[in-house]
């Protein structure tokens, strides 16, 4: 019989670590693919949960001197009127400016602009959100705001219309 040591020679020690080595350089850009995929995501969700809040207010409160009113009196006016519309989306990285047309012409129009500053590539949530654009915003003059509306820095924009009856 041989005497042999027990345990694992250099060689056999690289290969195993050269394999693992391969396998994290396969799988890190996945994963990190992956993780940016997801946030812009959950960005155009919180877009578009943000717009569809806005107008359900608008259809069930109503529209009154170009304004939203919330639930009970009053309209949207102050910053935590976004946790009202969407309670998991955070107030401080999303803002919401709106417009309501009472013109003959386009009267029960409303236009919603929904902002965030949230760091994700504009082009992944462009993606997901057909309409979205990365842009620096420009307002109908007297549209209302709710909550931040972000005017510089890399502020994606998800624009929509829609009519109250």
């Amino acid at each position: 019989m041989k005497n042999r040591k027990r345990g694992f020679s250099l060689v056999e020690l690289l290969i195993v670590l050269a394999v693992i080595a391969a396998l994290i350089a396969t799988i890190t850009p996945v994963a990190l693919n992956a993780i940016r995929k997801a946030k812009a995501t959950q960005v155009a969700q919180n877009l578009k949960t943000l717009a569809s809040a806005l107008e359900n207010a608008a259809y069930v409160n109503g529209t009154k001197d170009g304004e939203i009113n919330k639930a009970g009196s009053g309209t949207f006016t102050q910053k935590a009127d976004i946790k009202l519309l969407a309670r998991d989306v955070d107030d401080s990285k999303y803002g919401i400016a709106y417009k309501v047309y009472t013109d003959s012409t386009n009267a029960g129009k409303v236009e919603v602009y929904v902002v965030t500053d949230e760091d994700v590539s504009a082009d992944e949530v462009q993606k997901v959100l057909e309409t979205a654009t990365k842009t620096s915003i420009s307002l109908p003059a007297g549209s209302k705001e709710i909550g931040t509306v972000f005017t510089s820095g890399s502020v994606l924009q998800y624009t929509f219309t829609f009519n109250v009856y």
